[in-house]
């Protein structure tokens, strides 16, 4: 008779999870409401039904092995119709529409999984999602033309919204430009940063302002993927937070001067008694955890 395959433990599944996206399995442990010993005995059941190794530590930092990364595509997916599969046979799914707007930030990084999850979860939910400049989402909160928006602090809290916490602003630039270089060259700074009014554009200027550092803005785009596209072909450096940070380009801190945190706030309509609201939510404030400062 042939041996039936091992059933993967759907817990053991959801703390791999939530370890890896929260780069670490103590953050992974708070959001699950478990202790970190449990969270970690769960990784190793995992790895002895799959009798391989998931896992590895470089430094503070978690990494997976190649079957890990096998197992975390796989880890999703079962998670998400095991979710689907428990909301639909209580009776729990949800309908209506939810109305998102985000930052580009967040819009380009973690909004498209949650959104994605939300979705299967509840097929008959009509989600409308907008991507914002902060000023904009600020505007359309006020109008209450979006339910949900999740957004950069701005300078006045807006009324029904939650802080989420700092989030550190940090230099990006291609791995090919040497800043260092360009500072001992006496030369302006080259910058990439969005059209004025920008808050981190306002930021970076006032850092090395106070600094006594020369900058010029070299190229100015109207979305993030054109900030991206610059940083990378050298034409200068920016000033972003870490989140959606492309692989391809890297902090260049070092002899820069720091330039502080933002805050990331979770405005909600407060008038719009919607489930759908409340589980984003949730899911928001867990995506985040890794970016915030502690």
């Amino acid at each position: 008779m042939t041996k039936l395959p091992v059933s993967l433990d759907m817990d053991a599944l959801r703390s791999f999870v939530a370890g890896i996206e929260y780069g670490s399995f103590t953050l992974a442990a708070q959001r699950l409401c478990r202790s970190t010993s449990a969270v970690s005995a769960q990784l190793k059941k995992l790895e002895m039904q799959c009798e391989a190794e998931l896992v590895v530590k470089q430094g503070r930092k978690l990494a997976l092995t190649p079957s890990g990364e096998i197992m975390l595509s796989y880890a999703r997916r079962l998670l998400a119709l095991n979710d689907e599969a428990h909301y639909a046979v209580r009776g729990e799914q949800l309908n209506g529409e939810l109305r998102i707007g985000m930052q580009e930030d967040f819009g380009e990084s973690i909004m498209p999984g949650l959104l994605s999850q939300l979705s299967r979860q509840h097929p008959g939910l009509n989600i409308t999602a907008r991507i914002e400049r902060n000023r904009a989402l600020r505007q359309a909160a006020t109008e209450k033309s979006v339910d949900i928006a999740l957004l950069w602090q701005p300078e006045q809290a807006i009324e029904d919204s939650d802080f989420l916490g700092e989030c550190p602003l940090v230099w990006i630039g291609s791995p090919q430009l040497n800043v260092a270089d360009l500072l001992a060259s006496g030369e302006p700074l080259p910058l990439v940063m969005f059209d004025a009014p920008c808050l981190m554009r306002s930021r970076a200027i006032a850092a090395l302002d106070r600094a006594g550092i020369a900058w010029r803005v070299a190229f100015t785009s109207l979305s993030l993927s054109g900030i991206w596209a610059a940083v990378q072909a050298g034409l200068g450096i920016t000033l972003r937070s870490p989140v959606g940070l492309p692989s391809s380009l890297q902090v260049t801190d070092g002899p820069l001067p720091a330039a502080g945190t933002f805050g990331i706030t979770l405005w909600l309509n407060r008038n719009l008694d919607h489930k759908a609201q409340s589980l984003l939510q949730d899911s928001i404030s867990g995506a985040l955890v890794p970016f915030l400062l502690r």
